[in-house]
């Protein structure tokens, strides 16, 4: 099976409340595209649960009794920051989407797969080591690519990452591990108000492209040719991941950058072209951002059919 998609209905039990724009609307709008016809052949499998052992590779034990502790009765809600939000079945919902994350790298490493997308929420790269931020409660793509070092053996995992928001939480945990590369294109300015060029890593497993507010196909397809995919390139990894954020499109009511659809078709073929040329194809997406329905589920869906298309 070329590429298997990783969901579970327990992440649409992460309820936020009305008017929130991380909603399960979002990961419901994805799996109705993706019920047509032409991806008949995509193959689904349901996400496990992370193990605790899985999740404390990247995150602090302070930060997962925090969660839990703060979890509401059914019905209610709770912030646990200004911005995310938790309801009574959060914690379920964060496991199946690190467990997702999880189960697309051993699938991948191990050859079932060519490649994977983890169709899950909360999403996760902006989440740190000792803190919940930015509507993330655990850092899916971080839990998964230490899990590929520790696990599998793997010596240099790469993400990228396309969300129009910089993933704090995913450089923080890369920063100080050579083994673990990090590139981003984002909005500059934009929340959290990180990602700056300067920020390089220890090993200079960094690299931050942020592009003004504005920024359209031209502007970001040349800092991912230019800037991104060489260094990528250069760190020769043995796996790719993608944080696959969709708010970065013109349409996408949370940023204000102006990529379309055909975009996300065209990053996940070069990214699908590279991992067939230095890493035996392996490539796993974890969905994170992009809060415009229509838009979201047209950008997965190219996203998709482009990693079906290899």
């Amino acid at each position: 099976m070329p590429t298997v998609l990783f969901t579970h209905p327990d992440c649409l039990e992460h309820d936020t409340g009305e008017y929130h724009p991380e909603c399960a609307d979002r990961l419901k709008a994805i799996l109705q595209t993706l019920e047509a016809e032409e991806f008949m052949t995509l193959h689904y499998e349901q996400a496990p649960k992370a193990t605790m052992e899985q999740i404390l590779r990247a995150h602090s034990l302070e930060h997962v009794d925090f969660i839990r502790d703060n979890l509401p009765v059914d019905g209610q809600y709770n912030h646990l920051d200004p911005d995310t939000v938790i309801s009574a079945r959060s914690w379920e919902a964060a496991l199946r989407a690190a467990g997702a994350t999880i189960a697309a790298v051993d699938a991948v490493v191990e050859g079932k797969c060519r490649n994977a997308f983890c169709a899950v929420r909360p999403p996760g790269h902006h989440a740190e080591p000792r803190g919940v931020m930015g509507f993330c409660l655990l850092n899916n793509i971080a839990i998964g690519a230490l899990h590929a070092q520790a696990a599998h053996g793997l010596r240099r995992i790469a993400v990228v990452d396309i969300d129009v928001h910089h993933g704090n939480g995913t450089q923080q945990i890369f920063f100080n591990n050579p083994g673990l590369f990090y590139a981003s294109t984002h909005q500059e300015d934009a929340y959290p108000g990180t990602g700056f060029v300067h920020e390089t890593g220890c090993a200079d497993n960094i690299v931050n492209v942020p592009l003004p507010a504005g920024a359209g196909s031209e502007p970001w397809r040349r800092a991912v040719s230019d800037l991104i995919l060489p260094r990528v390139r250069a760190f020769c990894p043995e796996l790719i991941m993608l944080s696959a954020g969709f708010d970065a499109h013109g349409s996408d009511p949370l940023a204000h950058m102006r990529l379309t659809t055909d975009d996300f078709h065209w990053i996940t073929d070069q990214l699908c072209i590279l991992a067939g040329e230095i890493c035996n194809n392996r490539l796993v997406s974890v969905l994170e951002g992009g809060y415009d329905l229509r838009a979201l589920s047209m950008s997965c869906a190219a996203h998709v059919r482009a990693l079906m298309g290899f």
